[in-house]
């Protein structure tokens, strides 16, 4: 609201030369004026008219003087005059014109307002935006909210990087304001796209690829690449293209003769071999390092594509013989899934359980519950809930790294968190999908905009740190959002998931990806190790007999009581660790229809069935189901024997 003084003072009758539009207007202006100021609540007694002429004022400064900003914004606020952008940043505080172009558009204030409280901002943010940026936005272009356009915001964040007048902090706390107001106009569907953050926009693979500096090289690296892009994912073209500039420009420093690509030979690239392995990293954020061997791994795979393409697709381009072998591609190392020990594991999430931030807090849950890939979270859609009758709530993992979607099923305690998330979220309009533009109703929208993997990492730190895990060295564990998915992973092929189930949830391609668990924690090779642990540590050999007084066959009792599955042969004993189970082969003669003892092993015979009968009940008392069996089966056939063979010494 205009003060009192400010009033009074600026109801002067003036000949105001600021701008052609004032004088256009002339006396049907300040007319206009007399009558707001006549309706203000202030003093009747200071509502007198001078009538002396106001001076001529340029500069913010004499307008402050002069007292005569409350007129110029009113003529601001009524469009008499549309001021530029730099006057309505560099104005001095105190100026009434936000507070005056709000009171006289209450509607798109409210509709702003409202907005902001749909995209979870507070207060303060959002009477920042509306009264400090709607209304600059407003005045300078001279246009309702509801009029507002892309084309608006453009203009005014081009201007604004060219006022002289405007300090740098001023500056970027204005981008940030507006920033928020294309949030708001957006959310109202006023723009068609949503505001992208401040900073240089990634290059192309055609950009990439225009930037060789030998002109023929370059025509055919454009024609490649633009051939590869009708097949080939945005990010691996872009790839195959910095790993061809990187080469190309080795060859415009080393060897400028080369023009070609027909005239690139093996010892061009003999030497780029060696030269890459420990070339610089490029780009700003290299700072002298070397590339590792992953980026000249995949730098030389990218380069052997190239070469064998053209040369497939029978370019005259291509060099006429082939320049790299696959023995050229060094061998990666292969580590095992970096998964979190269990204890580390049950710390790191009850400290992630305790986060503030909400986001952060549902999506580690998440990507630890699901194993998930961080963009693959990122990128779930509000409708990725499924239930399945008798089969439970099932998350629909989208399109990611791979190329494939899959289904995953979800834990109660893992649906309460989304719920609680979803819950919270609010009424979100939908915004472009990044890899198909189509409007997509993203599951992760926080104030407006998609969160970021860093805060995600970010939050992730800040459990390590809540819940005091140290490596080895004392200083913090490292972690990292992916080691949550090798966790998951680990867990179930621990827990004795098959590997193609193992494949369909962690959503590998290929069965050597998910092979890299079974190496790591298969219950199989477990299994098979504790087998032959419990055969080493149960295995008692028995003594061979010797001449001179050298060890004999151990007392029979002894034997008898051993924990041991145990088989009494007519010629001696055999002994059997339990782990190892039931022989096939124990007593199999005895049992056998063409079994025929001698006429003089009856007390040979008597003693084994008196054995017999003695291992069937140790099996019985140690629980052996199946030795137990097997003894009866023994000692029925040595009973049959037994008795043949005494009835055919009665005759």
């Amino acid at each position: 609201m205009v003060s009192a003084a400010a009033a009074a003072a600026t109801k002067q009758r003036a000949e105001l030369t600021l701008a052609p539009a004032v004088q256009r207007v002339g006396a049907d202006l300040l007319t206009g004026y007399d009558g707001h100021v006549d309706g203000l609540p202030i003093d009747p007694a200071i509502r007198g008219r001078a009538e002396g002429p106001l001076v001529p004022c340029w500069r913010t400064a004499d307008l402050h003087r002069a007292d005569a900003w409350p007129f110029i914004s009113w003529c601001f606020v009524e469009r008499h005059l549309r001021p530029d952008l730099e006057l309505l940043l560099a104005k001095p505080g105190g100026v009434g014109l936000p507070a005056a172009w709000a009171a006289r558009y209450p509607d798109d204030v409210a509709a702003l307002i409202e907005a902001g409280r749909v995209l979870g901002w507070s207060a303060n943010w959002g009477r920042q935006v509306v009264m400090l940026s709607a209304s600059i936005v407003c005045l300078h272009t001279g246009r309702r909210v509801g009029q507002l356009t892309d084309a608006d915001f453009t203009t005014v964040l081009s201007q604004l990087d060219t006022l002289g007048c405007v300090s740098a902090s001023s500056r970027e706390h204005a981008r940030r304001r507006l920033f928020g107001l294309q949030q708001v106009c957006y959310q109202l569907g006023l723009l068609a796209s949503p505001p992208r953050r401040s900073g240089p926009a990634a290059h192309s693979p055609a950009e990439h690829a225009a930037a060789v500096r030998q002109p023929q090289i370059r025509t055919e690296v454009v024609r490649y690449v633009t051939t590869i892009s009708t097949t080939l994912r945005p990010s691996t073209v872009a790839a195959r293209a910095k790993a061809m500039l990187v080469f190309f420009d080795y060859l415009a420093e080393q060897y400028p003769q080369v023009q070609r690509i027909d005239q690139i030979d093996r010892v061009h690239v003999e030497a780029y071999l060696v030269w890459a392995r420990q070339r610089p990293w490029r780009g700003p954020n290299g700072r002298g390092r070397t590339v590792g061997l992953t980026v000249f791994h995949q730098d030389v795979v990218d380069l052997r594509c190239f070469f064998e393409d053209i040369a497939g697709w029978g370019w005259t381009s291509a060099p006429p013989r082939r320049l790299l072998f696959y023995s050229d591609i060094p061998r990666l190392p292969e580590p095992m899934p970096r998964a979190l020990a269990p204890d580390v594991d049950r710390a790191l999430m009850a400290a992630v359980a305790r986060l503030d931030d909400r986001f952060v807090r549902t999506g580690l849950i998440l990507l630890r519950a699901t194993g998930m890939r961080v963009g693959e979270l990122l990128d779930l859609e509000l409708d990725c809930l499924v239930d399945f009758a008798g089969h439970g709530t099932w998350l629909k993992v989208p399109i990611g790294k791979l190329g494939t979607e899959r289904m995953v099923p979800l834990e109660p305690d893992t649906l309460t968190v989304l719920d609680d998330w979803i819950a919270h979220r609010g009424p979100h309009r939908a915004i472009p999908h990044p890899r198909h533009g189509r409007a997509t109703e993203f599951l992760f929208l926080d104030h407006g905009t998609r969160p970021t993997a860093f805060r995600l990492r970010s939050g992730l730190n800040r459990a390590v740190q809540a819940s005091a895990l140290r490596g080895g060295d004392g200083k913090p564990l490292h972690v990292t959002p992916h080691q949550l998915r090798h966790t998951f992973g680990t867990s179930l092929i621990n827990g004795g998931m098959g590997l193609p189930a193992l494949m369909a949830l962690m959503g590998h391609v290929t069965p050597e990806m998910t092979l890299r668990y079974a190496k790591l924690a298969s219950p199989t090779i477990r299994a098979a190790y504790q087998t032959a642990m419990d055969n080493l540590r149960g295995r008692q050999a028995l003594p061979i007999i010797a001449i001179g007084g050298a060890p004999v066959i151990p007392d029979r009792i002894e034997w008898l009581h051993a924990e041991m599955l145990k088989t009494r042969l007519a010629h001696g004993y055999c002994s059997r660790p339990q782990a190892a189970g039931a022989c096939p082969y124990a007593n199999i003669c005895e049992q056998c229809d063409n079994f025929v003892p001698a006429p003089d092993a009856t007390e040979v015979l008597s003693a084994q069935i008196v054995d017999v009968h003695a291992l069937r009940a140790d099996a019985q008392a140690r629980g052996w189901d199946d030795e137990a069996a097997r003894h009866t089966r023994v000692a029925e056939a040595l009973q049959t024997h037994l008795t043949r063979l005494r009835r055919h010494l009665d005759r």
